[in-house]
């Protein structure tokens, strides 16, 4: 079992406090739950450091005192961390100056999206503890098994970091993965806009007018009253609700009692008034589904080029060994075509790596052409075309 420290009271976190705002690099994984409340629940936080591990309650201590630790100059490794972002940043009011996500930087080492598990075992050669999906994070005491693969979290990244720059270095890519790990660190995580909580209703899609006004305004107050209690949206009421009163557009309590998704508890007293409340302020305001901002219009003529373009992109990671999702999403292919000047092939290493040349490719002063082994490769266009 890999050794750890447990800390449970105020003074012994001080002093892992006293002790990690001098180390240069630091780990940390966070256990939470958020199945039934809004916000998620921090559960247990692991971190390592030199050849200590600990894993510290936060069932018992404020993990405030960390923000000290998040604040400094020490670099914060990861792995896959954005939901241990939002945790961090809900618990300690900070988030790491310094980010270090192994995941990511994998991803422009030839892994595709790996696993922790997956990399251990790949670069550490050790298999970690296989965990439960469904373990309860809040029980007090944690058994042997819990902590066991907790600790694990964390025992490897180091080694794992240093392998992943060593390669990255020598590929010259390091300032790549930097880059898109800071990208990662400063990403919003403010709360989810109440006014854009029926966009990610399914049923809710097909929408228009004022029944889009009626669900916007009764997602919006669904999603207000859910943070504000810290209960899940759906406890509050299911997407199966909201759009039946989208689609009904009750005026009184009788309406509400036969729209399907709700019952007695959604009509009686103030949850009701505040319903039909919502109801009348969407009947005001007429709402349209928005085109995502991912979503680029295109001239009829380059519409062709966006499948072609993704063949030469998927190749270019094949070659280069990098994640095809870290090179260029099919999104980022249209933002470019379609003239977005702030899009990522547009800005940074991408524009030279893929945004320019694909530029050529469209301009026509490039083409694209078998290399005859079944990879394509992209070519100074001779002009001579084949009759």
């Amino acid at each position: 079992m890999t050794d750890f420290e447990w800390v449970d009271d105020d003074e012994a976190l001080a002093d892992v406090v006293a002790a990690l705002a001098e180390a240069d690099r630091y780990a940390v994984d966070t256990e939470f739950h958020r199945e039934r409340t809004y916000f998620p629940r921090v559960a247990l936080v692991q971190l390592a450091w030199d050849d200590r591990i600990v894993l510290v309650d936060p069932l018992a201590v404020s993990l405030q005192p960390l923000a000290k630790v998040l604040d400094g100059p020490g670099v914060a490794v990861m792995h896959a961390a954005g939901q241990d972002l939002e945790v961090l940043e809900l618990s300690c009011g900070t988030i790491p100056t310094s980010l270090f996500d192994t995941q990511l930087a994998a991803g422009f080492d030839g892994y595709a999206t790996p696993s922790l598990a997956a990399l251990a075992e790949r670069v550490v050669g050790c298999r970690l503890p296989k965990g439960d999906r469904l373990t309860d994070w809040l029980r007090r005491p944690l058994d042997k098994e819990q902590l066991r693969y907790a600790a694990s979290d964390v025992a490897h990244l180091f080694t794992i970091q240093d392998h992943l720059t060593a390669d990255l270095e020598q590929d010259g890519r390091l300032e790549w993965a930097l880059d898109e790990c800071e990208q990662l660190r400063t990403r919003s995580r403010s709360l989810r806009d109440p006014e854009e909580a029926w966009l990610r209703i399914k049923e809710a899609r097909h929408l228009r007018g004022a029944t889009a006004g009626v669900a916007r305004a009764v997602a919006a107050w669904r999603e207000r009253r859910a943070a504000e209690i810290d209960q899940p949206v759906r406890f509050i009421l299911p997407d199966l609700g909201v759009v039946g009163i989208a689609q009904r557009a009750p005026s009184t309590r009788d309406d509400l009692r036969s729209i399907r998704g709700l019952d007695e508890r959604h009509v009686r007293g103030q949850l009701g008034d505040e319903l039909l409340e919502a109801v009348a302020e969407g009947k005001k305001h007429p709402a349209e589904r928005p085109r995502s901002e991912a979503v680029v219009e295109l001239e009829r003529q380059l519409r062709p080029a966006v499948s072609l373009v993704s063949a030469w992109v998927s190749q270019l990671a094949r070659d280069l060994r990098i994640d095809t999702s870290l090179l260029a999403t099919r999104a980022d292919i249209e933002a470019l075509l379609g003239g977005i000047e702030d899009g990522r092939l547009s800005v940074g290493w991408r524009a030279d790596l893929v945004g320019e040349p694909i530029r050529r490719l469209v301009k026509g002063d490039a083409a694209l052409a078998f290399d005859g082994n079944g990879g394509l490769v992209l070519e100074e266009r001779s002009h001579n075309r084949i009759r």
